[in-house]
């Protein structure tokens, strides 16, 4: 299990200062549609000028045609950075085409699709998919296994199940990680860090309950204690 850290705040010293806090230790940054349009490129070459070794995954969830996919995808990869992600409902020609773009590139990043936003209850999610979100999160998760893509986006409810549909070193990422019981906010499925780890989630993601924090160092040290990382390992 690896912490990956949502910099999803409101503005760009923001992030960065956070990023300068957390610089020697071993976790992933997740870099949002919010903070990549507002600041491009740039605030990924600024990451990794804070620590090379920082792993950086870049939160925009691609969902077009095939080949427009697979040419984001492929500049996505030329960005330096380590994982991404795009929408398992864009079906299974559209992720082929993106792991085929990607197929010569050397140390190419790690791609996952999104199965079900855990901002959906159930009741939202079959009036859009047209059944659970268990029963889909599945299809989709085998949908993306059999395209070729390393893992999937899904809540912690999901990931013990999706990982025995595929393979257990099918990748399971999961937002709406509250660590300590704060609050959920706008994410309606969310799970703590201990039945995360029960479920075999392989990237908890986890954003306000570290940067809304009034130490969000010590709150990172007492999650990677959790997990049972050494807090400082870079």
């Amino acid at each position: 299990m690896q912490l990956c850290v949502a910099l999803d705040m409101p503005k760009r010293d923001d992030n960065i200062d956070l990023a300068k806090k957390l610089k020697s230790y071993d976790i992933w940054l997740k870099v949002g549609f919010r903070s990549y349009i507002r600041d491009g490129k740039s605030l990924i070459e600024n990451l990794r000028d804070i620590n090379p070794s920082f792993k950086i995954f870049l939160d925009l969830k691609l969902y077009d045609i095939p080949n427009t996919m697979a040419d984001s995808a492929y500049e996505i990869a030329n960005l330096g950075v380590d994982m991404f992600n795009i929408h398992a409902s864009a079906g299974s020609v559209a992720m082929r085409a993106v792991m085929d773009r990607l197929r010569d590139i050397p140390n190419r990043p790690l791609v996952l699709a999104v199965t079900a936003l855990t901002s959906f209850s159930d009741e939202q999610f079959r009036g859009i998919y047209g059944a659970s979100i268990d029963t889909k999160a599945r299809e989709f998760a085998i949908m993306s296994y059999e395209s070729g893509l390393d893992g999937v986006v899904c809540s912690a409810y999901e990931s013990k199940d999706i990982k025995e549909a595929t393979s257990k070193e099918f990748l399971t990422l999961s937002p709406g990680i509250r660590p300590f019981a704060e609050d959920s906010n706008d994410q309606n499925r969310v799970a703590d860090i201990a039945f995360a780890k029960e479920q075999s989630v392989d990237f908890p993601v986890v954003g306000r309950p570290i940067y809304q924090s009034t130490d969000p160092v010590a709150k990172v040290e007492a999650i990677l204690e959790q997990i049972g990382k050494k807090a400082n390992s870079f």
